[in-house]
């Protein structure tokens, strides 16, 4: 077995290494430009039912009331006051319909008749006014069936869920690259082929598979980025990384203003990939995933590409493929790990529990956020960009503070606050907008530094031989909270402050939870599970 002071030399050279190469030069750069082309179709597909699953304005399709007669020369104005009832809003009725025409109603304004609704027999009209289709108006997703129109986007986290698990495993067992090209590939074939769908059991079927394949792409690419960064820049490239979400976000409130039918805009935010997998040859294979598995002369081979572009060849004189094979034992690149070994030690599934709650408070509430952006008394795309841009200052006021004062506190600030704002926006009342947007756009942006934090922290904290299935673990929980976030939005049928609770209270858990964790500023990645007894909690 290899021991404690050889495992300390294996995680010294490597980081030294890295760091005299130049940690953050043209390689580390060129890296995040070419990952970039991907990652911003990840808020694409992530955020895309608040475009593709919206529900606009509706009535029952009242001709069936056509009697022949009087009905057939009514305005539309008038046919809608004789067939429909109105709401409290003075609003024609969604998914109600008088039995008969009721013409009484064309010359008494304040009648004391109740006559007789029933649901809507022949569908229904929709406002097609800023959406020409969504899954809504193609399957008449609307009153007794909503519930299906939120079904697909928990599908589709459903599949991010276990896409998490399954590219987490293959991730630690063949390297970040080639699953990454996998992931490339199935995300492009099952979104077009969800684009093309012809039923909505298909359509559903596709949105999971397309959540699996997706999956790979969000936690392989951080990874194999942070991996080849230095400690020094490791908080800047977790945050430079994470801007990428950001501009995804702004960006696909401008392609959905501009594509508003569902099926030209899951092509639109499909098409990037074409891209990534033309520039996925030029991407290097992890380093440290290939010495901690005993492929000394590949790691050799993309280090020495690293010193060359970033101009440190010279450090490299006397480092050779045996000279890493030295600093680790022969054994490491014979063992296979799995998810099991999260649990082999006390340390590594304290780290487990703890990071599988926070991932799940998280996204829990981050999306529950950003699935109902409704509400707010501004324009759905107006809304959807503001909420992407405060991400920006957010960030650059985390990296900042994780510069100064840590992962664990940022972790837990953010998160608490996000509760607070969730919190004071309970008290306050739907025509009070303006606060409600204050108060909903900070909780938003709170919520996604969190997230920005949690990428980073766990990345940090799991060892290099189970990293990819930490954080595919951590991933997978978290996309179960996710699954069940936009399903939470229907309890306001319950009690319309439901929902906010429930999501307060979950960050505010998972924030108390981080405390937990042990502080990674600074610290060198640890390599081996056997490390973790080294971290001071």
């Amino acid at each position: 077995m290899i021991s404690r002071r050889l495992w300390a030399l294996c995680k010294m050279q490597f980081d030294t290494i890295l760091s005299d190469i130049n940690g953050f030069g043209k390689f580390q750069i060129l890296l995040v430009l070419i990952q970039s082309i991907s990652r911003i179709t990840i808020p694409f597909h992530f955020l895309l039912n608040n475009f593709i699953a919206a529900t606009p304005s509706h009535h029952c399709n009242i001709s069936t009331l056509d009697d022949g007669g009087v009905f057939r020369n009514l305005t539309l104005e008038q046919r809608l006051a004789v067939g429909i009832p109105v709401q409290e809003d003075r609003t024609p009725s969604s998914c109600q319909m008088f039995a008969k025409p009721q013409y009484q109603f064309l010359s008494v304004s304040n009648s004391s008749e109740d006559p007789p609704t029933v649901s809507c027999q022949s569908g229904w009209v929709y406002d097609n006014s800023t959406f020409k289709s969504t899954l809504a108006t193609e399957w008449d997703l609307v009153c007794g069936s909503k519930g299906m129109n939120k079904v697909t986007a928990t599908t589709f986290f459903i599949g991010v869920m276990i896409g998490a698990i399954l590219f987490g495993f293959l991730s630690d067992r063949f390297g970040r690259r080639r699953p990454l090209l996998m992931s490339y590939l199935a995300t492009s074939l099952f979104g077009v082929l969800s684009a093309f769908s012809t039923s909505y059991v298909m359509f559903v079927t596709m949105r999971f598979f397309t959540g699996v394949a997706i999956a790979g792409l969000t936690i392989m690419s951080y990874v194999l980025n942070i991996e080849w960064f230095d400690v020094e820049h490791r908080t800047f490239s977790g945050v430079l990384i994470s801007l990428d979400w950001t501009l995804g976000n702004c960006i696909l409130a401008g392609i959905a203003y501009f594509v508003n039918e569902w099926r030209m805009l899951i092509l639109a935010v499909t098409s990037p990939l074409v891209l990534s997998i033309i520039a996925w040859r030029w991407l290097p294979e992890s380093a440290r995933w290939l010495l901690a598995n005993g492929k000394e002369d590949k790691a050799h081979f993309y280090i020495s590409q690293c010193a060359k572009m970033n101009n440190t060849s010279k450090c490299l004189e006397n480092i050779t493929p045996r000279t890493l094979l030295e600093s680790l034992d022969v054994e490491t690149g014979d063992k296979k790990y799995s998810f099991l070994d999260l649990v082999r030690t006390p340390n590594i599934r304290k780290l487990a529990i703890c990071t599988g709650i926070v991932w799940y408070g998280v996204a829990f509430t981050y999306y529950g956020i950003s699935m109902n952006i409704s509400g707010f008394g501004l324009n759905l795309y107006v809304t959807h960009l503001i909420f992407g841009l405060i991400e920006l200052p957010v960030k650059i006021g985390a990296y900042y503070f994780l510069e100064k004062f840590g992962r664990k506190p940022g972790q837990a600030g953010t998160m608490l606050l996000t509760g607070l704002c969730l919190f004071i926006n309970l008290f306050v009342p739907k025509d009070l907008w303006v606060i409600r947007t204050v108060m909903a756009v900070l909780g938003k942006g709170l919520s996604e530094a969190s997230f920005t934090i949690v990428y980073l922290f766990t990345a940090e904290l799991y060892p290099t031989v189970v990293r990819q299935n930490g954080l595919g673990y951590s991933s997978f929980v978290a996309r179960l909270g996710v699954s069940v976030a936009p399903l939470v939005i229907l309890l306001e049928d319950v009690w319309h402050l439901l929902p906010n609770l429930i999501y307060c209270t979950m960050t505010v858990v998972a924030g108390l939870v981080s405390l937990l964790l042990p502080e990674t500023l600074n610290t060198r990645l640890p390599e081996f599970i056997e490390d973790l007894d080294k971290v001071k909690q």
